[in-house]
């Protein structure tokens, strides 16, 4: 009779369980025959299972093996299964006798001395194993902080075959064994980590600790007031910005420092960029869970798989990576057309689906989008040092298509800054005092979106949400409605604005939109104005 072992695998950013049979058929030739539509990285583990048992002492059967991976219509990648497959094995050919094996899932990659190496997406096949009622879950040492993240099921890392063997037969405690060796606790058990469904709920927001770098602070920043003041209000409600400046005024220096003054990541975002990160082998061995937002900044000539995600096998891209965090698109007019019409979507709905042969996995992608770009060709307009003609700089603002320009809430100048000036000067922005007054706004918006956990902050608000919370006066309507007329905007652009409007209202606190909230939002579309005073002849 075949024996069952269970183990996990990704699907997305999500898991499903996978229940490994082995079984020997006395009499045939020797040989080990991995099915269930495994890739090639499965197909391979018959050596390492192999090699493995050789190193530990066991024996090699002399007879065919079949181990099959159920469901067998659904595709199977990655080296995570070896474990369960060993375990399977030398269960079947009576080498091991372990107990309740029927509670355990098993996650881990053989090396061919028996030593357990770590595995990507153990977050996600640790919370499935969960939700699927399993009662523990044995996975690589150096996965132990990443699958304690998960309340609610036993968590027991171990280092090699031989110490998962005897922990099965009750002759070892991993728990113990490895504190007294590392003279310091190990994260396992039903207590250590976070529920990610209670998280869900609370929204607690995580410790403080080592969420942003050190190196990096706004007080570095001197002669942008006006662009900091729209940078704080991008950030306060979570909208996207765009910085038109002349080469070397400050534009990516701003932008890294942005994920400084955002809020702190509650559980519930933690626990979906770590999902992320550790799925695309981008997790430190050893870390748990994400603490500092994302920053992703892709050059200009990333591929359209790489930044929206793709390849043979679905892998989340740059847009995925940056979910509740920033993607900065440096020289934006630099990227191709399509890349950048790629990101409509993912802009707009917050996740992106790739389908391919092999299946359809949906990643999420709720970014602040930061974008940087130079006012013309040759990056120096409007001053004296440029010789651009009208023409030239519209073909060249021509890169950024229509719909694209429609998606970013904020079209900042960043002004020309002279160095000595800057040297006398000091700065009285820092880090710290902006992220005050950005969690301030944040804090009144999650108070106002209290009840639909979809929605954490004003650049999502639905079109019934605006219709709600932003209602104007005659007078500052009839000020919108003029600056609409003179430079075209549709819709879409009057619902940004009003969201943003909103955003302005809460950094001052105010119940309703003001007459300053509108004209601070027009302020923030220099683009359009600049656009506007130039005429193209052919």
């Amino acid at each position: 009779m075949a024996i069952t072992v269970k183990s996990m695998a990704t699907s997305g950013v999500d898991g499903f369980m996978v229940e490994i049979e082995a079984t020997v058929i006395r009499g045939q030739q020797q040989m080990m025959s991995i099915i269930g539509l495994p890739d090639q990285a499965i197909k391979e583990a018959g050596e390492r299972i192999q090699a493995s048992i050789e190193s530990c002492g066991y024996d090699i059967p002399k007879d065919k093996v079949i181990i099959s991976l159920a469901p067998g219509d659904k595709k199977k990648r990655g080296s995570h299964f070896d474990l369960g497959m060993i375990v399977a094995l030398l269960y079947q050919t009576d080498q091991i006798s372990p107990r309740n094996l029927s509670e355990y899932a098993f996650i881990g990659e053989l090396s061919l001395d028996g030593r357990i190496r770590p595995c990507n997406g153990v977050l996600s096949m640790v919370t499935e194993a969960r939700q699927c009622g399993v009662k523990s879950v044995i996975v690589p040492y150096d996965n132990r902080q990443e699958a304690a993240s998960v309340s609610g099921i036993r968590v027991y890392p171990v280092k090699s075959l031989p110490d998962t063997v005897k922990f099965l037969e009750g002759r070892f405690d991993p728990e113990k064994i490895y504190e007294e060796e590392s003279g310091s606790g190990v994260a396992t058990g039903e207590n250590c980590g976070v529920d990610n469904i209670s998280a869900a709920k609370t929204g607690e927001v995580l410790s403080s600790n080592a969420l942003y770098s050190d190196s990096l602070d706004f007080a570095d920043v001197k002669g942008q007031d006006d662009l900091i003041e729209a940078i704080v209000l991008g950030a306060a409600g979570g909208h996207n910005i765009l910085m038109i400046g002349e080469p070397g005024c400050g534009k990516t220096m701003i932008a890294q420092r942005i994920p400084t003054i955002l809020p702190q990541m509650t559980e519930k975002e933690s626990l979906e960029s770590t999902k992320i990160h550790s799925i695309s082998g981008l997790l430190d061995a050893g870390t748990g869970l994400l603490k500092r937002r994302p920053f992703r900044a892709p050059h200009h000539n990333v591929s359209l798989n790489a930044l929206i995600g793709g390849g043979s096998y679905a892998q989340p891209g740059e847009v995925s990576l940056a979910h509740n965090g920033v993607l900065f698109l440096d020289e934006l007019a630099e990227f191709s057309r399509s890349t950048l019409d790629a990101l409509r979507q993912p802009m707009e709905d917050k996740r992106v689906t790739i389908s391919r042969v092999n299946g359809t996995n949906s990643y999420p992608a709720n970014f602040m989008f930061v974008a940087a770009m130079n006012p013309c060709p040759c990056g120096y307009y409007p001053s004296k040092k440029c010789r651009c003609t009208d023409y030239e700089i519209i073909h060249y603002r021509g890169k950024l298509s229509g719909p694209i320009l429609e998606r970013i809430d904020i079209q900042k100048s960043v002004a020309h800054v002279d160095f000595f000036e800057l040297e006398a000067g000091k700065s009285g922005h820092t880090s710290k005092v902006l992220r005050e007054c950005v969690e301030k706004a944040r804090a009144i918006q999650s108070k106002r979106f209290k009840n639909d956990v979809s929605v954490s902050c004003n650049a999502q608000m639905t079109t019934t949400m605006i219709q709600k919370y932003c209602r104007l006066d005659e007078e500052c309507t009839q000020i919108l409605k003029k600056a609409s007329e003179e430079y075209g905007y549709s819709a879409r652009v009057i619902h940004k604005l009003l969201r943003l409007a909103r955003t302005s209202a809460d950094l001052g606190e105010a119940e309703n939109i003001r007459r300053e909230d509108i004209i601070r939002v027009l302020s923030c579309r220099d683009l359009d104005v600049s656009s506007s005073k130039m005429y193209a002849i052919k």
